[in-house]
């Protein structure tokens, strides 16, 4: 699309969205002399609605015009510079760039800069600039692809800017449009489709910025303060986990603060050491001593206030870590098991955070960190594997790995969601039931109740689909199917060069060809469905209840699944 036709979309969609808009100003106005019958305020909170959406478009249809415009000023700039220009005076050119546009707009520099270099970025993408164009995403969402994609190789930007935008890719996203998440979810969803389709990248760009770790201080209003840190995400989300744990430790009917102010309790006592005594019980709930109306910071028992010194005196905000059980944050790496093997460097994710380099995974499970728990990905479906466990209690994250699996309650027809559910053994305990994934599942407390009350039945479950139903009149009402993405296989498989752990070539354990439905079958024509290790009786994974000897990829994989 050419300058001039890019400029005619935008002025035709600007004069749409405001001759929609006068027409809701004329219909408001006309409700005034409404008929007796017509309910005026509902109509007007109708109106308001309908004129709000309508701004909106507004707006990123004149992001639109702004973008096009400060790309093309920056073209033309560049344009006009003599051929014989040094590299000092291109650069004067660009600072006299940013400077005219900072003046027309009133920004300061930095923001004029990154206007233009999204803008060109932006714009530079078709079916992106166009999505703005129309109003059907805001100027944010389109950031977010430029951003998401500026570490990518031109064809890779192509593949995902196609990925969202584009009607007729072949793999098209699925579900909502862009414009129809909220910033931080569009921006999630676009990160973990780049990292999965390109994890190349991952660790090197992780490498590079491990290095820009730091700690920032900055003042804020009414005596109040950032700390910011900027970590690893596996470290930071460990920090977060701590404190959170900590802090709902710490709730109870005498506790009047928030979680939210709990946090940051927890982290300076934490920090600062000798900071742990117990919480004033006079303390008001916005943490100010009664009759205090100059705050609990001004004087202290040693002369430099309570949060200087950790003294414990009368301050409102301290935490006695001494009295509370050591808490654990039981957190969830899911990880694809080729990728735990060193086969390929496809990124793992960790629960809370999103998409972490390959190397960072393989480090905290060989770390054996007590508050991370792997869990495989089988790498023929994409469908988690069992983490293992012995013991009748769940950890938190074998039952969060439950929810993942199931979604909502088992209970045919039932749809009641996974924070409302218990996790249920198929099998009782006292009947030999095992705590493994294939012996457990949601139940909403309505339906755990008849199960134990009635003659609902279910059928096994495995370690990727939830259990079926049987009624008591003998209907079987069969599991809802999950639909994974299949993992990464690592490169030379299918041709028999990869060699895996301990020398093991690939090439022995390839899936043979002209499986259908892609259900591969290993070595020794073993179906795909059993060719990793069962389900034991103790809930771990392991290998086969018989003696049958296990291809080279199976002996790995059983390996890695038992340890």
């Amino acid at each position: 699309m050419g300058n001039a036709a890019a400029g005619a979309v935008v002025m035709e969609g600007l004069r749409a969205s405001v001759a929609g808009l006068d027409a809701l100003f004329l219909e408001d106005a006309g409700l005034e002399g409404a008929a007796p019958d017509v309910d005026v305020l509902e109509r007007k909170s109708e109106v308001r609605l309908q004129r709000l959406a309508v701004w909106a478009r507004l707006e990123a249809q004149i992001a639109a015009g702004k973008a096009l415009d400060a790309a093309e000023f920056a073209e033309f700039q560049e344009a006009m510079t003599p051929p014989e220009a040094t590299g000092s005076e291109r650069a004067f050119v660009e600072m006299s760039t940013t400077a005219e546009v900072a003046g027309v707009l009133t920004l300061s520099s930095g923001a004029a800069d990154a206007l233009i270099g999204g803008s060109r970025k932006i714009c530079a993408m078709p079916l992106v600039w166009g999505a703005l164009a129309t109003g059907s995403m805001s100027w944010r969402h389109a950031v977010i692809v430029a951003d998401e994609a500026d570490c990518l190789a031109p064809d890779g930007t192509e593949a995902l800017v196609a990925h969202f935008f584009d009607p007729g890719a072949p793999h098209r996203a699925r579900g909502s449009a862009p414009g129809d998440l909220v910033p931080s979810q569009f921006r999630r969803k676009v990160r973990s489709w780049r990292e999965r389709s390109y994890p190349d990248s991952v660790q090197e760009r992780h490498s590079r910025r491990v290095a820009d770790r730091r700690m920032e201080y900055r003042p804020d209003a009414d005596g109040m303060a950032w700390i910011n840190l900027h970590l690893p995400g596996d470290t930071a989300c460990a920090i977060w986990n701590k404190t959170t744990a900590i802090a709902r430790g710490l709730q109870g009917p005498d506790e009047t603060r928030t979680l939210s102010q709990l946090r940051p309790d927890v982290a300076a006592a934490l920090l600062l050491g000798a900071h742990t005594g117990t919480a004033d019980p006079a303390r008001s709930d916005d943490g100010q001593e009664p009759g205090n109306t100059a705050g609990s910071h001004g004087t202290g028992t040693h002369g430099t206030g309570t949060h200087g010194t950790g003294i414990q005196g009368t301050d409102p905000y301290a935490v006695d870590l001494s009295k509370i059980p050591a808490p654990r944050a039981d957190v969830l790496v899911t990880v694809p098991l080729f990728t735990l093997m060193g086969t390929t460097d496809e990124p793992a994710d960790l629960d809370g955070y999103g998409p972490i380099p390959a190397a960072m995974a393989r480090q905290l499970v060989a770390n054996g960190t007590s508050s991370f728990y792997r869990v495989l990905v089988d790498p023929r479906n994409g469908a988690p594997l069992e983490i293992g466990r012995t013991s009748y209690r769940l950890t938190e994250a074998m039952k969060r790995w439950i929810r993942m699996r199931d979604g909502h309650c088992t209970f045919p027809g039932c749809t009641n969601p996974s924070t409302d559910n218990d996790t249920d053994h198929l099998t009782a305990w006292h009947h030999h039931g095992t705590t493994g994934v294939s012996n457990l599942a949601q139940l909403c407390p309505r339906h755990h109740r008849l199960k134990h009350n009635s003659g609902w039945t279910p059928t096994p479950a495995t370690t990727t689909e939830p259990p079926g139903w049987t009624s008591p009149a003998g209907r079987h009402y069969p599991a809802q199917h999950p639909d994974p993405q299949p993992p990464h296989w690592p490169p030379g498989l299918l041709t028999g060069q990869t060699a895996l752990p301990g020398g093991t070539p690939g090439g022995s354990v390839l899936p043979s060809a002209g499986t259908p439905g892609g259900s591969a079958l290993l070595s020794g024509g073993t179906p795909s469905g059993s060719a990793l290790p069962s389900s034991r009786s103790d809930g771990m994974t392991g290998t086969p209840a018989d003696d049958t000897e296990l291809s080279p990829l199976e002996a790995v994989l059983t390996e890695i699944l038992v340890a």
